[in-house]
């Protein structure tokens, strides 16, 4: 007896985590106890009958994994059987069992949908074989199974609406939430097309942009979309995103739509916009006339100044300039955390940002006598994000390096990837921030407070902003810094699931 062969049959039966029932349908009583007694040694719980007729009676009254079908048979043949077995239980394994092989029997069983073959007469090794690999493929349709309706249950029971299409536009899910978002009253929407539901326009034209996108391209499509709520109610207003379903070849196969309720958040947020646009007009406005009436006089145009008083009005522009940067960037942060800057995604090369970004800031290190240089890692390096907001995040780690570093100092940009995702790390050799300090950094107007940077100019709203647009790219960023030693910022960014 083959060891190998009884631990692997008892081995499928363990990993199965359910006892397979077998079904042994064969009219000589030698194969239908040999089987039965081999199989129950080995986990199985067996049945027999002694022909077709007998088997399909059992088959109506309980389900069975796998069943041991003979061809050849008195009354009703083995084919027969097979072919009403696989019509009423398409994931009930059949093995044929026969002591006329031929080609033709093999070719005409596996048409029918026999999982394999097995000639009389078989050797205990053979059978074993033959149900280890039964048991490894219903532990397959098991985990399938069990993995969709996971998927199922979870999609159902979100609270955003989640539509996914094929490259057709017909519908291959639709959980509750979104049928209720586009007000449709019907559950069974699979395999129709979408426009037979959605009246939306603008929603049926992001499905179809999502859908024809250029293989070379990958673009995430977003808009807010307002939809009737009921009579004598507001319209609900839906942040929409729609992305394309890619194979491992890049092929299109579909496409991934969600729609989020924002409609209490959008009444939030004007509240916040209508408060930024008061302080941008009575604040930010003056600020610059200010500033323009002190250039005059600095200019000389309003006469000569001594140089005492030169100094006491430069040092007054630029705490002014300094004003009007704050309120700039409080609009920047603001329409961040309120959704309201420019979520549109695409695949972006990291590698080239980064170059880009560096190359801006060469005059600025070079007049300061500070090494600025990209570190070599790969050629390529892809994520999904909003190019306007990562450029950000780049630049501002880097302008942030910069001030932070005494001249003579070196700053060291660079991306990388593994395979949960892509990182982008800013390395600096100047000041290092205090330990007491670390856990604050990223707060709204913080700034490290010593002897070296009481001269540094600055808002404390730069990293807040940093934060706020990683987060909103589902990012996470780090920071690790020694006084006197340095500061490296490391930001990550998960690979994004759209291809199969």
């Amino acid at each position: 007896m083959n060891n190998s062969a009884i631990n692997s049959i008892k081995k499928s039966v363990k990993d199965i985590f359910f006892q397979p029932r077998v079904l042994v349908v064969d009219d000589e009583v030698r194969i239908q106890k040999a089987c039965q007694r081999l199989l129950t040694e080995e986990g199985c719980d067996v049945e027999v009958a002694d022909d077709g007729v007998q088997g399909l009676e059992m088959i109506e009254k309980k389900h069975f994994d796998i069943i041991l079908l003979d061809l050849m048979m008195p009354g009703i043949s083995g084919l027969e059987v097979l072919t009403d077995v696989k019509s009423r239980h398409p994931d009930t394994v059949v093995i044929v069992v026969t002591g006329y092989a031929t080609l033709e029997h093999s070719i005409e069983t596996m048409k029918k949908g026999a999982f394999d073959f097995l000639s009389k007469p078989f050797s205990p090794d053979e059978l074993r074989a033959v149900i280890s690999k039964a048991i490894e493929f219903l532990r397959t349709l098991q985990d399938i199974a069990t993995e969709k309706s996971r998927m199922r249950v979870m999609i159902n029971t979100l609270s955003d609406g989640v539509l996914t299409t094929d490259n057709q536009k017909r519908i291959a899910l639709a959980n509750p939430a979104f049928l209720k978002a586009i007000g449709c009253r019907r559950t069974k929407v699979i395999g129709h097309n979408v426009s037979e539901f959605i009246t939306d326009p603008r929603l049926l034209e992001m499905i179809d942009q999502a859908i024809n996108q250029p293989e070379g391209t990958f673009a995430e499509i977003t808009d807010e979309i307002s939809m009737p709520f009921s009579t004598g109610k507001d319209d609900i207003i839906i942040g929409a995103r729609c992305i394309p379903f890619r194979d491992r070849l890049n092929r299109n196969l579909g496409s991934v739509t969600l729609l989020h309720d924002i409609t209490a958040l959008k009444k939030v947020n004007q509240l916040k916009s209508n408060f930024v646009s008061m302080v941008a007009h009575e604040i930010k406005s003056p600020l610059n006339s200010i500033l323009m009436q002190l250039k005059v006089i600095l200019d000389g145009l309003a006469g000569d100044l001594t140089d005492k008083q030169k100094e006491i009005l430069q040092r007054s522009s630029e705490r002014i300039k300094s004003l009007t940067k704050l309120s700039s960037e409080l609009l920047d942060l603001s329409k961040i955390e309120s959704g309201l800057i420019n979520q549109e995604r695409e695949e972006l090369d990291l590698v080239e940002l980064i170059k880009d970004q560096v190359a801006g800031y060469q005059d600025t290190v070079d007049a300061e006598s500070t090494q600025l240089t990209v570190k070599e890692t790969k050629n390529q390096i892809h994520m999904l994000g909003n190019r306007t907001n990562i450029e950000e995040v780049v630049s501002n780690l880097i302008s942030n390096a910069i001030r932070y570093s005494p001249n003579g100092g070196k700053i060291t940009v660079w991306a990388d990837e593994n395979s949960d995702g892509v990182v982008i790390k800013v390395s600096d050799t100047g000041l290092g921030i205090p330990e007491q300090d670390l856990g604050n950094i990223f707060d709204r107007f913080f700034r490290v407070k010593n002897k070296e940077t009481r001269y540094i100019n600055g808002t404390g709203l730069g990293l807040a902003i940093v934060k706020s647009i990683v987060e909103a790219h589902h990012g996470t960023i780090e920071v690790q810094s020694r006084k006197g030693e340095g500061t490296c910022f490391s930001v990550y960014f998960p690979k994004p699931e759209y291809k199969i």
